[in-house]
Protein backbone atom coordinates (compact mmCIF):
# COMPACT_ATOMS: atom_id res chain seq x y z
CA UNK A 1 0.00 0.00 0.00
CA UNK A 2 0.96 3.26 -0.69
CA UNK A 3 1.00 6.26 1.22
CA UNK A 4 -1.54 7.51 -0.88
CA UNK A 5 -3.79 4.46 -1.06
CA UNK A 6 -3.71 4.97 2.96
CA UNK A 7 -4.24 8.94 3.15
CA UNK A 8 -7.69 7.24 0.31
CA UNK A 9 -8.89 5.39 3.99
CA UNK A 10 -9.42 8.62 5.99
CA UNK A 11 -11.69 9.68 3.52
CA UNK A 12 -15.77 9.10 4.05
CA UNK A 13 -18.00 9.80 1.01
CA UNK A 14 -19.66 13.00 1.55
CA UNK A 15 -16.69 14.41 2.58
CA UNK A 16 -15.08 18.03 1.67
CA UNK A 17 -10.65 17.48 1.27
CA UNK A 18 -8.23 20.22 1.79
CA UNK A 19 -6.17 19.59 -1.27
CA UNK A 20 -2.38 20.14 -0.94
CA UNK A 21 0.48 21.56 -3.31
CA UNK A 22 3.44 19.88 -4.36
CA UNK A 23 4.42 16.71 -5.79
CA UNK A 24 3.14 14.41 -3.06
CA UNK A 25 -0.38 16.24 -3.27
CA UNK A 26 -0.51 15.73 -7.32
CA UNK A 27 0.22 12.44 -6.56
CA UNK A 28 -2.85 12.07 -4.04
CA UNK A 29 -5.09 14.24 -5.93
CA UNK A 30 -4.59 11.96 -8.92
CA UNK A 31 -5.83 8.90 -6.91
CA UNK A 32 -8.44 10.74 -5.49
CA UNK A 33 -9.56 11.79 -9.32
CA UNK A 34 -9.70 8.32 -10.10
CA UNK A 35 -11.78 7.29 -6.95
CA UNK A 36 -14.59 9.72 -7.80
CA UNK A 37 -14.76 8.68 -11.25
CA UNK A 38 -14.97 5.15 -9.48
CA UNK A 39 -18.23 6.92 -7.61
CA UNK A 40 -16.46 8.39 -4.56
CA UNK A 41 -18.46 11.54 -3.54
CA UNK A 42 -16.61 14.50 -2.53
CA UNK A 43 -15.66 18.34 -2.74
CA UNK A 44 -12.17 19.41 -2.89
CA UNK A 45 -11.00 22.59 -1.42
CA UNK A 46 -7.39 23.85 -3.02
CA UNK A 47 -4.77 25.34 -1.84
CA UNK A 48 -2.90 26.76 -4.83
CA UNK A 49 -4.28 27.41 -8.11
CA UNK A 50 -2.22 24.83 -9.27
CA UNK A 51 -4.16 22.12 -7.38
CA UNK A 52 -7.40 23.87 -8.63
CA UNK A 53 -6.81 23.27 -11.93
CA UNK A 54 -5.50 19.62 -11.41
CA UNK A 55 -8.44 18.62 -9.40
CA UNK A 56 -11.11 20.62 -12.38
CA UNK A 57 -9.21 18.48 -15.14
CA UNK A 58 -9.77 15.11 -13.06
CA UNK A 59 -13.89 16.14 -12.27
CA UNK A 60 -13.19 16.59 -9.08
CA UNK A 61 -16.34 19.03 -7.37
CA UNK A 62 -14.46 22.40 -5.44
CA UNK A 63 -16.08 24.27 -2.92
CA UNK A 64 -14.79 27.32 -1.90
CA UNK A 65 -13.60 27.89 1.68
CA UNK A 66 -15.92 30.20 2.86
CA UNK A 67 -18.80 28.03 2.03
CA UNK A 68 -16.11 25.11 3.80
CA UNK A 69 -15.27 26.07 6.99
CA UNK A 70 -16.27 23.97 9.73
CA UNK A 71 -16.66 21.08 7.31
CA UNK A 72 -13.86 20.06 5.89
CA UNK A 73 -13.10 16.32 7.33
CA UNK A 74 -9.27 16.37 6.62
CA UNK A 75 -6.83 18.23 4.65
CA UNK A 76 -4.08 16.10 2.68
CA UNK A 77 -0.77 17.91 1.99
CA UNK A 78 3.18 17.08 1.63
CA UNK A 79 5.93 18.53 4.02
CA UNK A 80 9.50 19.48 3.08
CA UNK A 81 10.74 18.42 6.97
CA UNK A 82 8.92 16.58 9.30
CA UNK A 83 10.47 16.57 13.10
CA UNK A 84 9.93 13.75 15.84
CA UNK A 85 7.38 15.81 17.20
CA UNK A 86 5.62 16.28 13.91
CA UNK A 87 6.47 20.07 13.52
CA UNK A 88 6.78 20.78 9.78
CA UNK A 89 8.69 23.27 7.22
CA UNK A 90 6.39 23.76 4.36
CA UNK A 91 6.49 25.74 1.41
CA UNK A 92 9.01 24.62 -1.06
CA UNK A 93 6.25 24.79 -3.32
CA UNK A 94 5.51 27.93 -2.48
CA UNK A 95 1.52 28.00 -1.29
CA UNK A 96 2.62 27.86 2.43
CA UNK A 97 0.01 30.33 3.33
CA UNK A 98 -2.91 28.73 1.40
CA UNK A 99 -1.74 25.51 2.28
CA UNK A 100 -1.69 26.81 5.86
CA UNK A 101 -5.12 28.38 6.06
CA UNK A 102 -6.91 24.68 4.80
CA UNK A 103 -4.56 22.56 7.41
CA UNK A 104 -6.25 25.60 10.05
CA UNK A 105 -9.18 24.90 8.78
CA UNK A 106 -9.45 20.98 8.62
CA UNK A 107 -10.63 18.88 11.68
CA UNK A 108 -7.41 16.47 10.64
CA UNK A 109 -4.38 17.22 8.20
CA UNK A 110 -2.35 14.19 7.33
CA UNK A 111 1.08 14.62 5.95
CA UNK A 112 2.47 12.14 3.32
CA UNK A 113 6.55 12.40 2.66
CA UNK A 114 9.20 10.25 1.95
CA UNK A 115 11.47 9.10 3.98
CA UNK A 116 14.35 11.74 2.93
CA UNK A 117 12.05 14.27 4.89
CA UNK A 118 12.09 13.13 8.46
CA UNK A 119 15.03 14.87 10.37
CA UNK A 120 15.83 15.10 14.18
CA UNK A 121 15.32 19.35 13.99
CA UNK A 122 13.72 21.73 11.56
CA UNK A 123 15.94 24.00 9.93
CA UNK A 124 18.01 20.55 8.91
CA UNK A 125 17.57 21.35 4.84
CA UNK A 126 18.88 24.42 5.80
CA UNK A 127 15.81 26.50 4.20
CA UNK A 128 12.86 28.28 5.21
CA UNK A 129 10.08 29.97 3.07
CA UNK A 130 8.76 33.32 4.49
CA UNK A 131 6.17 34.69 2.58
CA UNK A 132 6.47 38.89 2.18
CA UNK A 133 4.42 41.69 1.04
CA UNK A 134 6.20 43.28 -1.59
CA UNK A 135 6.14 46.48 -0.14
CA UNK A 136 7.50 45.69 2.83
CA UNK A 137 10.23 43.07 1.21
CA UNK A 138 13.05 45.99 1.94
CA UNK A 139 12.02 46.25 5.53
CA UNK A 140 12.25 42.36 5.97
CA UNK A 141 15.21 41.55 4.91
CA UNK A 142 16.75 44.15 7.12
CA UNK A 143 14.90 42.97 10.39
CA UNK A 144 15.85 39.19 9.65
CA UNK A 145 19.50 40.12 9.29
CA UNK A 146 19.27 41.24 13.00
CA UNK A 147 18.33 38.06 13.80
CA UNK A 148 20.82 36.49 11.59
CA UNK A 149 18.87 35.41 9.00
CA UNK A 150 19.89 35.22 5.42
CA UNK A 151 16.87 35.77 3.31
CA UNK A 152 17.07 35.40 -0.71
CA UNK A 153 13.84 36.51 -2.84
CA UNK A 154 12.71 33.44 -4.80
CA UNK A 155 13.11 33.57 -8.13
CA UNK A 156 11.23 32.26 -11.14
CA UNK A 157 12.30 32.42 -15.14
CA UNK A 158 14.87 35.16 -14.08
CA UNK A 159 12.48 37.28 -12.29
CA UNK A 160 10.60 37.65 -8.50
CA UNK A 161 8.76 34.93 -8.10
CA UNK A 162 4.78 35.79 -7.23
CA UNK A 163 2.44 33.82 -4.86
CA UNK A 164 -0.99 32.95 -5.71
CA UNK A 165 -1.81 35.80 -3.16
CA UNK A 166 0.82 38.62 -5.10
CA UNK A 167 3.42 38.34 -2.48
CA UNK A 168 6.82 37.61 -2.81
CA UNK A 169 8.51 34.65 -0.70
CA UNK A 170 11.93 34.76 0.95
CA UNK A 171 13.84 31.72 1.04
CA UNK A 172 15.95 32.37 4.31
CA UNK A 173 18.67 30.10 5.48
CA UNK A 174 18.57 28.71 8.77
CA UNK A 175 20.41 25.91 10.97
CA UNK A 176 18.20 22.86 13.19
CA UNK A 177 16.68 24.90 15.62
CA UNK A 178 15.27 22.72 19.09
CA UNK A 179 12.84 25.93 19.31
CA UNK A 180 10.96 26.80 15.82
CA UNK A 181 8.59 27.81 17.58
CA UNK A 182 10.38 30.65 18.88
CA UNK A 183 12.17 31.46 15.83
CA UNK A 184 8.93 31.43 13.85
CA UNK A 185 7.53 34.32 16.54
CA UNK A 186 10.45 36.32 15.78
CA UNK A 187 10.22 36.39 12.03
CA UNK A 188 5.99 36.72 12.26
CA UNK A 189 6.33 39.89 14.31
CA UNK A 190 8.68 41.70 11.59
CA UNK A 191 5.74 43.96 9.64
CA UNK A 192 5.22 42.75 5.90
CA UNK A 193 5.52 39.41 7.08
CA UNK A 194 2.20 37.02 5.95
CA UNK A 195 3.84 34.19 7.67
CA UNK A 196 6.37 31.29 7.21
CA UNK A 197 7.14 27.55 6.29
CA UNK A 198 7.06 26.53 10.31
CA UNK A 199 4.06 24.26 10.35
CA UNK A 200 3.87 24.02 14.65
CA UNK A 201 1.67 21.31 16.42
CA UNK A 202 -0.54 21.40 13.40
CA UNK A 203 -0.03 17.95 11.62
CA UNK A 204 -2.22 15.06 13.24
CA UNK A 205 -0.78 11.91 11.48
CA UNK A 206 2.00 11.93 9.02
CA UNK A 207 2.35 8.73 6.64
CA UNK A 208 5.36 7.71 5.79
CA UNK A 209 6.68 5.85 2.49
CA UNK A 210 9.70 4.38 0.93
CA UNK A 211 11.63 5.30 -1.87
CA UNK A 212 8.75 4.29 -3.82
CA UNK A 213 6.33 6.15 -1.21
CA UNK A 214 4.91 2.06 0.08
CA UNK A 215 3.82 2.85 3.56
CA UNK A 216 6.42 1.98 6.04
CA UNK A 217 5.44 3.98 9.29
CA UNK A 218 2.27 6.20 10.19
CA UNK A 219 2.76 8.55 12.99
CA UNK A 220 0.20 10.22 14.96
CA UNK A 221 0.14 13.41 16.90
CA UNK A 222 0.53 13.11 21.12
Amino acid sequence: MTIYEKAIEFINTGDIVGLGSGRASVAFINLLGKKVKAGLKVQGVPTSEDSASLARSLNIPLVPLEEAIGNISCAIDGADEVDPDLNLIKGYGRALVREKIIAASAKKFIILVGDDKIVSKLGTRGKLPVEVVPFGSALVKHKLELLGIHGEIWMKNGTQGITDNGNLIFDCIIPPTIDPAKLEMSIRTIPGVVDTGFFIQMADVVLIGDSNFNLTKESFRK
